[in-house]
């Protein structure tokens, strides 16, 4: 594609000489410039990407894929609806609970929690849970044990063993009026499930304990479906609002957290076209520094063509010269964006023991760690955008080289 001579000139081109400073100092802005945005664009991409599995593995992890519940009131009939979905194909399990907001305090401390009544073998078959236990043992989930997240335990200074008192919304009647119900319950264990919204406003207890607190007396909230492929959501949901139409209603995570899924795409979206922008502005340099370029070899060019090249070798002479900025750009980015995005939890640690400030908040981005996930195919996709912007910005410059009249460029030599 390209002949030895044209390599030889457009090496030569990009060499730095003292006529040439301000031509070089533009270009290695240029190369630069595609760096940096090559690298920023795959590490925001890969953490964003990152974030997102992580966040919807997380709260996967704690919750099923889909509910079924009640039309009016409480379910009493589970047992028999979990039986009717259970059967149904793409249905890995179906788990009754409780779900309801109380108020948990130890001494002159308080804060609102929602508790969660799950049974024994169905928090042991949640790998999340099971394998988050700081404190205490998971088979201590039994009559009035309870599980709390690490956050809340810092926060009410408990351990296992210790006591707590929820306060449920409801009333019971008194001689002395409605009074708030009031229970003491132990702490079982402490769990850190490594977001922030479970581990600090979360408690759950066993399905009787909480049928017996909240008054749901052979009843529940709802009942959660786990999937055995999350990708046939559609499919399975379709046949469970089937199994139980007219007995109750179902809803899927993407529902209850459709906010989180929202946001997230469209900040991704807008990041993306954001950081482009970085590399669209190293090109546009390419295309000066080439300009400045084509202006100060005019003489070269005419010398060359009265030699016998042609106005196609200047094309690719300049191309090439132009294109060999933004590659060698694009692969020092691209390396140096995935390297960063591989540690990039070490390069945060690091960061944050350097200056002293904490860089990721767990109250504000919900997870304890700065999660990155490589998609290979964004990736590509963003080294040919690179690389084809890249050549287009030689276009120009290249084809002013091709059209110089060499007469014209000699005449006042």
């Amino acid at each position: 594609m390209f002949s030895s001579f044209e390599r030889m000139v457009a090496w030569r081109y990009l060499r730095s000489k003292k006529a040439e400073g301000f031509v070089s100092v533009i270009a290695g802005f240029s190369f630069a410039g595609i760096m940096l945005g090559v690298a920023t664009l795959i590490i925001v991409m890969s953490v964003m990407n990152g974030f997102r599995a992580e966040l919807f593995s997380r709260i996967l992890g704690l919750n099923g894929h889909m509910n079924v519940y009640s039309l009016q009131g409480p379910l009493y009939d589970y047992d028999y609806l979990s039986e009717k979905v259970r059967p149904l194909e793409g249905v890995a399990d179906v788990t009754p609970i409780i779900e309801s907001q109380a108020l948990v305090s130890k001494g002159g401390s308080s804060s609102g929690i929602m508790v969660r009544g799950l049974r024994w073998e169905d928090l042991v078959n949640r790998p999340l849970l099971r394998d988050s236990v700081v404190a205490g043992d998971i088979n201590d989930f039994t009559g009035t044990n309870v599980a709390i997240g690490t956050v809340l335990a810092e926060k009410m200074h408990l351990k296992p063993g210790d006591e707590l008192v929820l306060t449920s919304p409801q009333v019971k009647s008194t001689p002395f009026g409605s009074m708030p119900r009031q229970r003491r319950y132990s702490v079982g264990f402490v769990f850190d499930v490594g977001m922030y919204e479970y581990n600090s406003g979360y408690v759950f207890m066993p399905l009787e304990a909480a049928q017996t607190f909240f008054q749901y007396q052979g009843a529940v909230n709802s009942l959660e479906v786990f999937l055995k492929n999350p990708k046939d959501l559609d499919d399975v949901r379709r046949s469970v609002s089937l199994a139980v139409e007219g007995q109750a209603g179902v809803y899927d995570w993407r529902d209850m957290n459709s906010s989180f899924f929202n946001a997230l795409q469209v900040e991704r979206n807008v990041m993306f076209l954001i950081l482009t922008l970085i590399i669209l502005v190293a090109a546009f340099n390419i295309i000066s520094s080439m300009i400045m370029l084509v202006k100060d070899k005019g003489q070269d060019i005419a010398i060359m063509r009265t030699m016998g090249a042609t106005g196609a070798n200047m094309m690719k002479i300049f191309m090439l010269t132009g294109a060999s900025i933004g590659f060698v750009g694009t692969i020092v980015g691209a390396v140096l964006g995935i390297a960063f995005a591989l540690n990039i939890e070490s390069i945060r640690q690091f960061l944050e023991g350097l200056t002293g400030t904490e860089l990721f908040a767990d109250e504000i981005y919900f997870l304890s760690q700065l999660p990155a996930e490589i998609d290979w195919h964004e990736v590509t996709a963003v080294i040919v955008m690179a690389l084809i912007l890249s050549v287009l910005a030689t276009v120009y410059p290249a084809w002013r080289a091709a059209r110089l009249d060499p007469v014209e460029a000699l005449r006042y030599e």
